[in-house]
């Protein structure tokens, strides 16, 4: 894919969702942090529904150590390895309140640090909470990024580290919400609804799908 049709994707997305951001609930930072460590392997719509339970009671680091992993799982139980998400969750609130003061660090290598947070989790945060350039490459971004040429590859860091040096840096801000929220309704994992596709003259996805009878 050349560059002048890289360029016309990402201004049709932004024209069609200039302001992209993630479905997540959140308030703050830290809020942020906790919703996308319960988001791995779960829908947001679940992580949501669970959050608006869990927030109104504890949504700092104190309080939800103050909870433990028996108060935690009770509101987290509906979402996808609830057990291993409470413990690591009571893990990074503790390790954020005695190494960062309780606050959800800007930087990388402590995100990466913290239980149960990994470079995409570290990724999402850096980009939503603090406004970085990130890529947080997931299921949808991957598969986008395959199928259609915008950035392909074999491995998630792949992929993540050929969409930020292809990715013209007008789009750069924004480019991993509008990826995987294109993902998410349209160029889906069973079968793209290639027919409604604002960039299905562009993209070089070979086999196509019809609108359904």
């Amino acid at each position: 894919m050349n560059a002048e049709k890289r360029t016309e994707i990402f201004r049709r997305l932004q024209a069609i969702n200039p302001n992209p951001t993630t479905e997540l609930e959140y308030r703050t930072p830290f809020e942020l942090l906790v919703a996308v460590l319960l988001s791995a392997q779960a829908t947001d719509v679940s992580v949501n529904a669970a959050t608006r339970k869990l927030f109104p009671k504890a949504n700092t680091p104190q309080k939800i150590v103050k909870l433990g992993v028996t108060g935690v799982t009770p509101f987290i139980k509906t979402i996808g390895l609830y057990r291993t998400k409470a413990k690591h969750l009571i893990a990074t609130c503790e390790l954020l309140l005695a190494d960062h003061g309780g606050a959800v660090p800007e930087n990388r290598e402590a995100l990466e640090a913290l239980p149960g947070v990994g470079r995409k989790t570290a990724n999402v945060v850096l980009n939503t909470a603090f406004g970085w350039e990130s890529i947080a490459v997931d299921t949808h971004i991957f598969r986008v990024a395959n199928r259609t040429k915008i950035g392909p590859g074999k491995t998630v860091i792949e992929v993540e580290k050929r969409l930020e040096r292809l990715v013209p840096d007008a789009y750069k801000r924004n480019a991993h919400h509008w990826l995987i929220l294109h993902g998410r309704y349209i160029c889906k994992a069973r079968k793209p609804e290639c027919w409604r596709c604002p960039i299905n003259d562009l993209c070089e996805f070979r086999t196509k799908t019809l609108p359904p009878d």
